[in-house]
Protein backbone atom coordinates (compact mmCIF):
# COMPACT_ATOMS: atom_id res chain seq x y z
CA UNK A 1 0.00 0.00 0.00
CA UNK A 2 1.30 3.50 -1.07
CA UNK A 3 1.41 5.93 2.01
CA UNK A 4 -1.52 7.83 0.80
CA UNK A 5 -3.53 4.98 0.83
CA UNK A 6 -2.24 4.07 4.37
CA UNK A 7 -3.53 7.70 5.60
CA UNK A 8 -7.08 7.49 3.82
CA UNK A 9 -7.49 4.41 5.49
CA UNK A 10 -6.00 5.46 9.11
CA UNK A 11 -9.24 5.94 11.39
CA UNK A 12 -7.24 7.51 14.78
CA UNK A 13 -8.41 10.00 15.95
CA UNK A 14 -12.02 9.94 14.41
CA UNK A 15 -13.55 9.40 17.87
CA UNK A 16 -11.85 12.34 19.30
CA UNK A 17 -12.67 14.69 16.11
CA UNK A 18 -16.80 13.47 16.30
CA UNK A 19 -16.66 13.93 20.09
CA UNK A 20 -15.23 17.71 19.92
CA UNK A 21 -17.89 18.14 17.36
CA UNK A 22 -20.59 16.97 19.68
CA UNK A 23 -19.49 18.97 22.85
CA UNK A 24 -19.01 22.38 20.51
CA UNK A 25 -22.90 21.99 19.73
CA UNK A 26 -23.74 21.17 23.40
CA UNK A 27 -21.85 24.08 24.59
CA UNK A 28 -23.05 26.29 21.78
CA UNK A 29 -26.72 25.41 23.30
CA UNK A 30 -25.51 26.19 26.77
CA UNK A 31 -24.37 29.54 25.45
CA UNK A 32 -27.91 30.43 23.43
CA UNK A 33 -29.83 29.29 26.89
CA UNK A 34 -27.50 31.52 29.14
CA UNK A 35 -28.46 34.83 26.85
CA UNK A 36 -31.90 33.90 27.12
CA UNK A 37 -31.90 33.69 30.68
CA UNK A 38 -30.21 36.84 30.83
CA UNK A 39 -32.42 38.58 28.52
CA UNK A 40 -35.41 37.57 30.80
CA UNK A 41 -33.61 38.87 33.29
CA UNK A 42 -33.14 42.61 31.86
CA UNK A 43 -36.83 42.41 30.40
CA UNK A 44 -38.02 41.81 34.31
CA UNK A 45 -35.52 44.19 35.74
CA UNK A 46 -36.52 47.11 32.97
CA UNK A 47 -40.17 46.50 33.90
CA UNK A 48 -39.65 46.71 37.64
CA UNK A 49 -37.39 49.99 36.60
CA UNK A 50 -40.22 51.34 34.58
CA UNK A 51 -42.85 51.07 37.31
CA UNK A 52 -40.74 52.41 39.80
CA UNK A 53 -39.96 55.71 37.59
CA UNK A 54 -43.40 56.00 36.73
CA UNK A 55 -44.71 55.76 40.01
CA UNK A 56 -42.12 58.54 40.98
CA UNK A 57 -43.02 61.09 38.38
CA UNK A 58 -46.80 60.18 39.24
CA UNK A 59 -46.11 61.37 43.17
CA UNK A 60 -44.64 64.53 42.04
CA UNK A 61 -47.88 65.83 40.32
CA UNK A 62 -50.21 68.25 41.48
CA UNK A 63 -53.56 67.13 40.26
CA UNK A 64 -54.97 63.25 39.51
CA UNK A 65 -54.89 63.97 35.71
CA UNK A 66 -51.35 65.18 35.56
CA UNK A 67 -50.32 62.42 37.65
CA UNK A 68 -51.43 59.80 35.29
CA UNK A 69 -50.24 61.23 32.07
CA UNK A 70 -46.83 61.59 33.46
CA UNK A 71 -46.88 57.88 35.16
CA UNK A 72 -48.14 56.73 31.28
CA UNK A 73 -45.34 58.49 29.37
CA UNK A 74 -42.73 57.83 31.37
CA UNK A 75 -43.50 54.45 31.88
CA UNK A 76 -43.43 53.94 27.74
CA UNK A 77 -40.45 56.65 27.65
CA UNK A 78 -38.55 54.20 30.12
CA UNK A 79 -39.41 51.08 28.35
CA UNK A 80 -38.77 51.93 25.02
CA UNK A 81 -35.16 53.45 26.31
CA UNK A 82 -33.84 50.22 27.74
CA UNK A 83 -34.47 48.07 24.70
CA UNK A 84 -37.09 46.02 26.06
CA UNK A 85 -39.39 45.00 22.77
CA UNK A 86 -42.87 45.72 24.56
CA UNK A 87 -44.88 47.10 21.22
CA UNK A 88 -47.80 47.62 23.58
CA UNK A 89 -46.97 48.13 27.29
CA UNK A 90 -50.39 48.66 29.35
CA UNK A 91 -49.90 50.78 32.41
CA UNK A 92 -52.27 51.30 35.23
CA UNK A 93 -52.26 53.96 37.38
CA UNK A 94 -54.07 54.01 40.87
CA UNK A 95 -54.78 57.26 41.64
CA UNK A 96 -57.46 56.38 44.63
CA UNK A 97 -55.32 57.60 48.01
CA UNK A 98 -53.83 60.20 45.72
CA UNK A 99 -53.05 63.33 47.80
CA UNK A 100 -50.56 64.44 49.86
CA UNK A 101 -48.98 62.05 52.38
CA UNK A 102 -50.94 59.76 49.96
CA UNK A 103 -50.05 57.19 47.74
CA UNK A 104 -49.56 56.46 43.83
CA UNK A 105 -49.41 53.11 42.85
CA UNK A 106 -48.03 51.87 39.00
CA UNK A 107 -49.03 48.00 37.31
CA UNK A 108 -47.14 47.14 34.00
CA UNK A 109 -47.84 45.05 31.71
CA UNK A 110 -45.29 44.63 28.84
CA UNK A 111 -45.30 40.82 26.86
CA UNK A 112 -41.78 41.41 25.62
CA UNK A 113 -40.58 39.15 22.41
CA UNK A 114 -37.74 36.75 21.98
CA UNK A 115 -39.05 35.86 18.76
CA UNK A 116 -35.38 35.76 17.60
CA UNK A 117 -34.37 33.22 20.56
CA UNK A 118 -37.49 30.83 19.67
CA UNK A 119 -35.51 28.31 17.77
CA UNK A 120 -34.08 27.28 21.05
CA UNK A 121 -37.53 26.00 21.83
CA UNK A 122 -38.58 28.67 24.67
CA UNK A 123 -41.43 30.62 24.38
CA UNK A 124 -41.34 33.36 21.75
CA UNK A 125 -42.72 35.94 23.94
CA UNK A 126 -42.94 36.21 27.73
CA UNK A 127 -45.34 38.73 29.77
CA UNK A 128 -44.01 40.49 32.61
CA UNK A 129 -45.58 42.43 35.21
CA UNK A 130 -44.23 44.66 37.77
CA UNK A 131 -46.40 46.69 40.63
CA UNK A 132 -44.55 50.00 42.41
CA UNK A 133 -46.00 52.15 45.07
CA UNK A 134 -44.89 55.85 45.56
CA UNK A 135 -46.23 58.19 48.56
CA UNK A 136 -47.39 61.29 47.23
CA UNK A 137 -44.88 64.33 49.20
CA UNK A 138 -46.96 66.47 51.65
CA UNK A 139 -45.45 69.69 50.35
CA UNK A 140 -45.28 68.64 46.15
CA UNK A 141 -47.70 66.96 44.81
CA UNK A 142 -51.48 66.66 45.29
CA UNK A 143 -51.89 69.89 46.34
Amino acid sequence: MTRLAQWRSDERGSVATEFAIVMAAVLLGFVALAVYGGRVVQAENDVRSAAQEAARAASLEGTPAAADAAARSVAVANLSRSGVSCPTPVVAVDLARFGPGGEVTVTITCTASFADVGSLGVAESRAFTATATEVVDRYRGGA
